[in-house]
């Protein structure tokens, strides 16, 4: 295992460093993954570094992923176009206001968009 020094002001890394670029792109072909674990420990090289080559899908998608893929680009839609629509948003800002600080209320009026236009969704088009 390699070790890593960082130099002076950074103390760790966590995430992806890089990441693989979609195809006809000119990105690395691998995704460099840095990681600190924070424990209690005696040693001071908690620092890690994984390379991760890009993974290609071999297997077709399920019906129930591309239900799910279809039903996110809608509500998406949906969200997108009601947030924008003029003669909704006061009535919107009002009922989210409401339920803000309720017991599993939404925290933010983007949230409560995506939940009241995914259960819109949901009744328009139920899941046999």
């Amino acid at each position: 295992m390699a070790k890593v020094e960082w130099s002076a002001g950074i103390d760790h890394v966590s995430g992806a460093l890089s990441k693989p670029g979609k195809n006809g792109q000119h990105s690395c072909a691998k995704m460099l993954l840095g990681t600190h674990r924070v424990a209690a420990t005696e040693s001071k090289d908690c620092n890690r570094l994984y390379l991760r080559k890009k993974v290609v899908r071999r297997t077709v998608p399920t019906t129930r992923e591309l239900y799910a893929r279809v039903r996110f680009a809608m509500v998406a839609e949906a969200v997108n176009n009601r947030s924008q629509d003029l003669s909704k948003i006061t009535q919107d800002q009002q009922a989210f206001i409401a339920q803000k600080d309720l017991a599993g209320g939404k925290k933010t009026l983007k949230a409560w968009y995506w939940m009241v236009e995914g259960a819109a969704y949901d009744q328009e088009h139920p899941r046999s």
